[in-house]
């Protein structure tokens, strides 16, 4: 193959993949608001667990936005305190202090083998619900840096009743506070719903399964019939994990809605490139099962979609081709049409979209070294605990 056609193959596959993208990839890329269903008739009981290791820092504004709660049935807080060396529990006292006996804290167990940390602590949760409150048809899991809007438990229960569904889950916005944050969060974001189309995930008749571990609500009976957390007891991903198993373990399949929210938050600041490096890398090579020939598959895909466009327009005077260049600008605007809106969540306009490809060379960096952590036998690694699964 002649260097020219090389430069056009590339070009006209990387326009044809964001053809694909934009108007075949289940809307992954619109925004559209969701409106809250009808409240329901009787509000059901809820239980929040919440899993927290050396959170001391955040989980005070998490427990006072969740007690905060405009929702009409007052839920019990269970607080796992997963071996906090900083004072997480008297924290989480602290903030709860003007409401007593809302807040439950469990001193969490040892972790047994091929448990992942976060997993084990939701496990110890659910139980400590279930003798709580045996009659909750709910329980909210959430993590100890989300600062939920005083409507959310609402919101949430209200579309859970409405279409009966089994899990709602909020990807919740997240801290871009550095200016590192604000030029991946986006993106990170971005490539989660490309990952998971959101409309695919709520979809009974798509197989693809997602949630966002910052939030989720669970109906307690589909947990139950999807083997309960056990269930998925090694997942590093177990927001995804819990996901799947909800919607494909049961005897009759289960009904999933996952959105995003710009009222609920994160609190949690990644400090720069190194935080969202880590955040990333830990868990990276999971998704992609260890495979090499996946990673390589991933590197190759990330280099077409987002590398090309930019460098067949930018390079066009070594090229010299008008179909390769008109192709690959055709390519970007494509590509920063679609992620604009996500971009519009954390306040930036379409213009920092033109960055896209710039975010896409760190994460496949991250990705590559979530490999090379794993091969060193570091696994993905998360507040002192490593794993090599």
């Amino acid at each position: 193959m002649s260097l020219h056609a090389a430069w056009l193959a590339v070009g006209f596959s990387s326009l044809a993949a964001w053809l694909y993208l934009v108007f075949f990839h289940g809307g992954f890329w619109r925004t559209p608001k969701a409106p809250v269903p009808t409240p329901p008739t009787v509000w059901p009981e809820i239980v929040i667990v919440i899993p927290a290791r050396d959170e001391a820092d955040v989980i005070g504004g998490t427990v006072a936005s969740l007690l905060n709660q405009d929702y009409p049935v007052f839920p019990t807080i269970v607080l796992v305190d997963d071996g906090s060396r900083d004072g997480t529990a008297n924290a989480a006292r602290v903030a709860a202090n003007h409401t007593p006996g809302q807040l439950d804290i469990v001193a969490g167990a040892p972790k047994p083998p091929r448990w992942s940390g976060k997993v084990w602590a939701m496990r110890q949760g659910a139980a400590r619900a279930a003798v709580l409150r045996p009659n909750a048809r709910y329980i909210l899991f959430t993590d100890a840096d989300i600062e939920h809007h005083p409507s959310n438990l609402r919101d949430l229960a209200a579309r859970a009743e409405a279409s009966h569904l089994d899990l709602v889950s909020l990807m919740v916005r997240l801290d871009t506070g550095h200016l590192w944050e604000r030029l991946l969060i986006p993106p990170f974001v971005f490539f989660f719903r490309k990952l998971y189309p959101f409309p695919w995930v709520n979809d009974p008749a798509k197989s693809t399964a997602a949630a966002a571990g910052g939030c989720m609500l669970v109906r307690r009976s589909a947990l139950d019939s999807s083997g309960g957390i056990d269930a998925i007891s090694d997942a590093l991903i177990d927001d995804c994990a819990l996901a799947d198993r909800l919607k494909h373990a049961q005897p009759d399949k289960g009904r999933l809605w996952l959105g995003l929210s710009e009222r609920t938050r994160s609190v949690r600041s990644y400090d720069g490139l190194g935080g969202v490096w880590d955040m990333v890398a830990r868990g990276a090579f999971t998704q992609l099962r260890y495979s090499p020939i996946l990673l390589a598959g991933t590197v190759f895909g990330m280099a077409v979609l987002y590398l090309a466009p930019p460098v067949g327009l930018i390079a066009a005077p070594l090229h010299g081709s008008i179909p390769v260049a008109t192709a690959s600008a055709a390519a970007w605007a494509l590509m920063t049409v679609a992620a604009a809106p996500t971009y519009k969540i954390y306040r930036q306009g379409w213009r920092h979209a033109l960055w896209l490809p710039v975010a896409a060379a760190f994460f496949t960096a991250m990705t590559v070294d979530s490999a090379w952590r794993h091969w060193r036998g570091h696994g993905g690694g998360w507040k002192g605990r490593t794993y090599s699964l």
